[in-house]
Formats: C-alpha cells, structure tokens, sequence
C-alpha cells in the first residue's frame, strides 16, 4: 500500500528539503502551500526527478474550514490509505518589538503557526492512532526554546507548539503515533535572508548557518521506524547556538 506524508509549507525552503527527503524514503508527499503554486511546483518536480511521488495540496493552514473540507476530501477520495506522517512546518514571521507589536502581527504569526498545527493535528492524529502508526515532527524554532528579541510573536507560537508536542505524546505514545519538535536555529533559507549573516555567524560555535537538507535529514530519521521509542522531544539543529 501506498504510503502517505503529509508538509505543510512544502513549496521553499525547510518544507522543500523535507518533502524531497521524504519522497526519497518512499512516501507519496502531499506538498501544502498557501499561495505559491510555481515554488510548489518545483517541489514536485525534485520528487518526481529522483524517482519519488508527490501532490500538491494548495490550503490556507489558518483557515480551519478550508484544511477540513481539503483533507476530509482526500480521504474520503482514499479510503484504504491514510497521511502517516505530518511534518507542520508552516509558518510566518512578523517581527517587532513588542511595544509596536500591531495585533494583526501577533494574530498573523499564531494563526499560522501555532493554530494552524492544531488543526491539522486534530484532524489527522485519529486515523494514525486507529491504524496504531503515526508520525508526527512539529517545526519549531529555537526561539521558540530560548525566546529571541523582536520576535515574540513568533517566539510564542513555537513555544506553544512545543507544548503541544509534549502534551500530544502523552496522549498518543501507546497507539504507537510518536510526536516531536525539532528545533532549527539559524538556517539558509528565504525566511532568513534578510537577516545579517555574516554577524549572526559568529554567535554560533559551528561558525555557519544550517542548511535545509541537515534539518530534512534529522525529520526523515524521526519518521522511520527507527525512531519508535523517541517521542515528546525537542531537538535543537542549531550548530551548538
């Protein structure tokens, strides 16, 4: 039977890597994207160049009502089949310093983070404790671990991701469903190519930035069945920040 994987954000970056990482262990990738088809697109076509399968699956993962009427769709469309690992990768950052912190800041990021994992979490994670298999590898930050400046929006969201994580597996351990959090510090993507690198550089002690491919690599690992007895983790990727 064919397997099923699911990356919300797939169309760039750490969403990209990981679906191609996937794919290469044999899921079909259900590749999520809000907006962005052409970048999405070319997701889907480094699957399907390296011999893997994949989909696109266009969803705001802010708006409940459209994840559930998109995904209760799929399965219904594929009844003997079920997403056995989500990858929630999506997100946004909005950065501010908190006293000039416009509420449509706060709401956007949360909204698309931290809610959004919630949605589609509650959704799936039934189907994968009745089939007693599941996957689930919640992106978050290390800002979301240790707090960064000008980002306390985006701090909160993925600080309350983490605590989903760690509630989640408690609830799902025994069904055989693990989940964990693995938490990225400052890695080559577009969402961090305004930042500074060059100075940013010098406060990790591995003295670079992480690529997409090591965090997808780290995300493939905790979706095999190696990683069956780690669950309501968080790992940091961070080069030692």
């Amino acid at each position: 039977m064919k397997k099923y994987a699911l990356v919300t954000g797939g169309s760039r970056g750490i969403g990209r890597a990981v679906s191609v990482q996937l794919a290469s262990q044999g899921y079909c990738v259900l590749i999520n994207y809000k907006s962005n088809q052409r970048e999405a697109q070319k997701t889907l076509d480094i699957i399907i160049e390296n011999g893997g399968e994949g989909l696109l699956m266009p969803f705001d993962v802010a708006d409940a009502k459209e994840i559930n009427i998109t995904l209760e769709t799929w399965i219904e469309q594929n009844k003997e089949a079920y997403i056995e690992v989500l990858v929630n990768n999506a997100g946004i950052r909005k950065d501010n310093l908190l006293f000039w912190m416009t509420d449509e800041e706060w709401n956007d990021v949360l909204n698309t983070s931290l809610n959004g994992a919630f949605y589609i979490t509650r959704l799936l994670v039934k189907y994968m404790m009745n089939k007693k298999f599941g996957r689930i590898i919640n992106i978050v930050s290390i800002s979301g671990v240790n707090g960064m400046a000008g980002q306390t929006n985006y701090s909160a969201a993925k600080a309350g991701i983490i605590g989903l994580t760690k509630a989640l597996a408690l609830e799902s351990a025994k069904k055989k469903v693990t989940v964990n959090a693995v938490a990225p510090g400052f890695i080559e993507t577009d969402m961090t190519k305004d930042l500074n690198q060059e100075e940013l550089k010098k406060l990790v002690p591995a003295g670079r930035f992480g690529k997409a491919e090591e965090v997808a690599e780290l995300v493939g690992f905790l979706a095999s069945e190696k990683a069956s007895y780690i669950t309501g983790q968080v790992i940091t990727i961070s080069g030692g920040l």
